[in-house]
């Protein structure tokens, strides 16, 4: 059964299990950038650029609210690191029969914490808040399967179920 993907039905983030309240309507998931090195000499025809299989640079990932809350500062302690799971539910078109079916996603988010911005007040407004973490693990989940792991901290670099990591982890 193909599933032709249309929108992000409903999201909620955790925290420990426990609903975080006052999250703005969008939260943009990371970028992430391979480390990567410049291949040159001989029987290459110039300059490659080669990502280093696993290594990523800096990861922040910013977590908005809409107005300064008591969920949004428990976030903001950089003694201790937190663990954020998103949880979204991806409306889809079955293709061939037109049937709309939903599939979960999840995407869990290990870091600290480093930036806060308390944001603005304006009467009638919102505060646009938010807390910034720099990650150190990221997991994506589709339909209950692993589709991305990334754990800095333990050498871990999944795609698509493969752990491309095992073998270097093996040799070191």
């Amino acid at each position: 059964m193909r599933l032709i993907p249309e929108s992000i039905n409903r999201f909620n983030l955790y925290l420990k299990g426990n609903r975080l309240i006052g999250v703005s309507g969008e939260i943009a998931l990371p970028d992430l950038a391979s480390i990567t090195n410049t291949i040159s000499g001989a029987g290459i025809a110039g300059e490659m650029e080669r990502a280093i299989i696993g290594m990523f640079g800096s990861i922040k990932q910013e977590i908005p609210f809409r107005m300064l809350s008591k969920d949004m500062l428990k976030l903001y302690n950089p003694m201790e690191p937190l663990e954020l799971t998103l949880r979204a539910s991806e409306q889809s078109t079955v293709q061939g029969s037109g049937v709309i079916d939903f599939q979960g996603m999840r995407v869990v988010f290990r870091g600290s914490p480093t930036d806060i911005k308390l944001g603005n007040l304006k009467q009638g407004g919102q505060m646009d808040s938010s807390v910034s973490l720099e990650l150190s693990y990221i997991l994506i989940e589709v339909d209950g399967e692993t589709m991305f792991e990334l754990d800095k901290l333990n050498d871990v670099f999944v795609v698509d179920g493969v752990d491309l990591l095992e073998k270097v982890r093996k040799q070191c």
